[in-house]
């Protein structure tokens, strides 16, 4: 008999109200080295395990965009870009833009420059951040001829893209070698907020008119509505890469939807499931496969920012359920382990010594 399997989106949790609640969720970017979620909630940064726990971010504060780029997550304050130490909280950096009107979203290289849109005036600028006591603002795009919101550095195609607030919403790009704007796609969606991408390659935006999350495919074609929990006003979405979690904020809460396992019921029914000992990974360290209804399986070693770095296995026998991590080569730090199949998708945590 053939199995059809539908794909669906999975509710991972809520975040209900606390001492520390939300009260003006923009943005949510996850902060790998803590292995938390921080959302940018008005006059402070609010950490968020995923479970429903939060708490405060040291005194730092951020009413919109967020964005982690080594150990320092930045955040817009009015004019500011600041950033902030990801261990100790507290703030080691600050960039002003004189004359800037409303920045919103923000994006980086994973080096040392963000990408800011001015909501406001229609430009974005570019902000080097190699030395923190003296960081250098440039303005790279003058007019973007649309309302600027999410945007998202792709340094495989060595551009940014961007979202808009129009109706008919366009998705823009801009090409780093020569700054120059272009549209990719022209949407039937209205007042599109954020925009994020997965280990795999797809887009996804989020969007006001309606309430919706869409993923496009790698070259922004064959759109699809994310099947998630209703939602109201879905903000600057995150995605862990390495997991597959996205974050979506609507101002009074944040949901976390993960976009690599199957309905509820057929997760349940037809999913292996794996173990890693000891963790933190040594030499004696294996992976014990269980539940496990396909000799298919592929086993991955990834980065905190969802790269692969390693395939550990592309097949594991009915009859050999079992994998030795002694081979493993990576540098000491936080990693994931992905195993995958035709029934779903499971990430784990690892540490290697």
């Amino acid at each position: 008999m053939k199995l059809t399997i539908t794909y669906s989106i999975l509710l991972f949790t809520f975040c209900f109200s606390f001492s520390q609640s939300y009260s003006g969720a923009e943005s949510v970017e996850y902060d790998p080295i803590n292995d938390r979620w921080l959302v940018s909630n008005g006059s402070r940064i609010i950490s968020d395990d995923g479970q429903g726990n939060l708490s405060y971010f040291g005194t730092g504060g951020a009413s919109f965009g967020l964005e982690v780029m080594g150990n320092t997550v930045f955040g817009v304050q009015g004019s500011n870009i600041v950033g902030y130490d990801l261990t100790t909280e507290q703030q080691v950096t600050i960039a002003t833009i004189s004359g800037a009107s409303f920045l919103n979203g923000m994006t980086s290289d994973g080096v040392h420059t963000i990408y800011v849109t001015d909501f406001g005036q229609d430009e974005i600028y570019s902000i080097d951040f190699s030395d923190f006591a003296s960081p250098v603002t440039t303005q790279i795009v003058a007019n973007t001829q649309n309302t600027p919101n999410g945007i998202l550095y792709d340094g495989d195609n060595n551009r940014l893209i961007y979202t808009s607030w129009n109706s008919n919403a366009q998705i823009k790009q801009v090409d780093l070698s020569n700054n120059q704007v272009s549209t990719i796609i022209t949407t039937s969606l209205s007042n599109i907020d954020g925009i994020d991408d997965d280990a795999a390659g797809n887009y996804y935006v989020s969007s006001w008119t309606p309430d919706r999350i869409t993923k496009y495919d790698s070259n922004f074609e064959n759109p699809e509505t994310v099947s998630t929990p209703s939602l109201s006003n879905p903000a600057d979405i995150g995605i862990n890469k390495a997991t597959g979690i996205m974050g979506i904020p609507m101002g009074s809460s944040v949901v976390f939807v993960d976009l690599g396992v199957l309905s509820v019921e057929e997760f349940n029914t037809n999913a292996f499931n794996f173990t890693v000992s000891p963790n933190p990974i040594d030499a004696t360290s294996t992976i014990s496969v269980f539940n496990l209804n396909s000799e298919s399986i592929t086993i991955q070693l990834l980065d905190v920012s969802g790269r692969v770095v390693q395939t550990i296995s592309n097949r594991i026998g009915l009859d050999n359920s079992s994998v030795s991590l002694k081979n493993i080569n990576q540098a000491s730090g936080i990693y994931f382990i992905r195993a995958s199949n035709e029934l779903g998708v499971i990430t784990k945590k690892v540490i290697i010594k």
